[in-house]
Parts: structure tokens; C-alpha cells; sequence
């Protein structure tokens, strides 16, 4: 692999691990804002008018912001019904196939996005809501999360293209080297007795109750 594409790699992951380790932090950040909105309308009976919808543009940033880094984890939602039983060299070359449709549609929300927030600036747009707060801001957070996830799109098309032609790439990140070695470890824990009493693992204990049923409607039926 070339060295100025392992640099990108090294760049792109530890960005998205910084803002998404940020990221973390704003969802304690919507837990206070909520609490206080309920404290100050049921507590002390003086509503607030920006809560809700403040806590809603931090869930925007939380989300937008945390996508490299679920990224870099690859804990997005994937239908791996057939994914799951490929060789490891089959879902590489996967990987690089649709990565580029991916990339695709993050150039095409950037863009979205871009024009939008321009547009907000211009027109000095407001929400239309009874606290009617500017929104340019929060497409600006938007924005930066969307690039952010598009860079981290770009290295893990190169990790994948790597995988593809047999080279490993050492992803030395704590978060991703912890949920990839738990997946690695998973095994069926043996039962611990109960005073004494030995317990049969889930799949013998599932057999013996078909073979009761199975053996009682027989008899209920003879």
C-alpha cells in the first residue's frame, strides 16, 4: 500500500475517533436540557419555549457528528444474510463495491447540505417555531459531520481494496480492537449448577421438551 494512502488511513481514523469520542458527550448534553425543561415546567411552573427543541438540533449533532466514527466501528445496520457466510476476501471485495455508493451518496448529501446552509446564511433563515431559532448553525454542524463521514468513507474503501488484494491493515483502535475481539471470542458459556443440581445447556434442554410434547400428544392421541 502506497505511504500517502496509510497516512490518509491514519488521518481519517483518528479524526473520527476525536469527534466521535466528542460526540459521546452531547447525549448528557440533551439529558440536562430535557431535565431542566421538566424541572422548570412541573417544578417551578416556568416553561421553556427552547427545550425540546434545542435537545432535537443536539440529537442532529450527536448523530450527524458520531457517523465516521460508527463508521470506523462498522456499526451501522447491515443486512448480512449472505454477507455473513462469504470468505474473508469475497467481503472485502464486497466492501469496495458498495463503498462506492456510498461515497456517492455522501457527495450528493454534502452537496445538499452545502446549498442549504448557504442559502440559510443568506436569507438569514429562521425555524418556524415560537422560540424561531437561526438553523444555519446547526447545518453547519451537519455539514462538518458529513465530511467527517465522507473521509472516514474514503479510508475504509481503501482498507477495503487493501483486504481485496491481501493486505491486512492494522487498525490499532481501542474501541474497534475491544468489539472485534468480543465478536471473536463469543462462545456458548456452559450452565453453572444450581445448589448442586447440574443444568443441561439451552440446546438439550430445547430437545427434551420437543421429545416430551412430541411423546404426550401421542399418547393423547392413541
Amino acid at each position: 500500500m502506497p505511504l500517502i494512502v496509510e497516512k490518509y488511513i491514519h488521518f481519517a481514523d483518528r479524526l473520527s475517533c476525536a469527534i466521535g469520542r466528542f460526540s459521546l458527550y452531547i447525549i448528557y448534553l440533551i439529558m440536562g436540557i430535557l431535565l431542566y425543561s421538566t424541572c422548570s415546567r412541573y417544578i417551578f411552573d416556568t416553561p421553556v419555549i427552547w427545550g425540546v427543541e434545542l435537545a432535537q438540533f443536539c440529537m442532529v449533532a450527536y448523530y450527524i457528528l458520531g457517523g465516521g466514527f460508527a463508521l470506523l466501528m462498522n456499526s451501522h445496520v447491515r443486512l448480512d444474510v449472505f454477507y455473513s457466510r462469504w470468505s474473508k476476501l469475497k467481503q472485502a471485495r464486497s466492501d469496495a463495491f458498495t463503498s462506492v455508493f456510498l461515497l456517492i451518496y455522501l457527495g450528493f448529501l454534502l452537496y445538499g447540505c452545502v446549498s442549504s446552509t448557504i442559502y440559510s446564511i443568506e436569507f438569514n433563515q429562521h425555524n418556524n417555531t415560537a422560540w424561531g431559532p437561526l438553523v444555519w448553525p446547526i447545518k453547519v454542524i451537519m455539514g462538518f459531520g458529513i465530511v467527517v463521514t465522507l473521509l472516514q468513507a474514503i479510508a475504509e474503501f481503501f482498507k477495503a481494496v487493501a483486504r481485496s488484494m491481501g493486505i491486512e491493515v492494522n487498525d490499532d483502535i481501542p474501541e474497534r480492537l475491544i468489539v472485534e475481539g468480543s465478536e471473536d471470542h463469543i462462545v456458548e458459556d456452559e450452565p453453572e449448577p444450581v445448589f448442586g443440581i447440574p443444568v443441561q445447556p439451552a440446546t438439550e434442554l430445547a430437545l427434551d421438551h420437543y421429545r416430551a410434547a412430541r411423546h404426550a400428544l401421542s399418547r393423547s392421541g392413541s
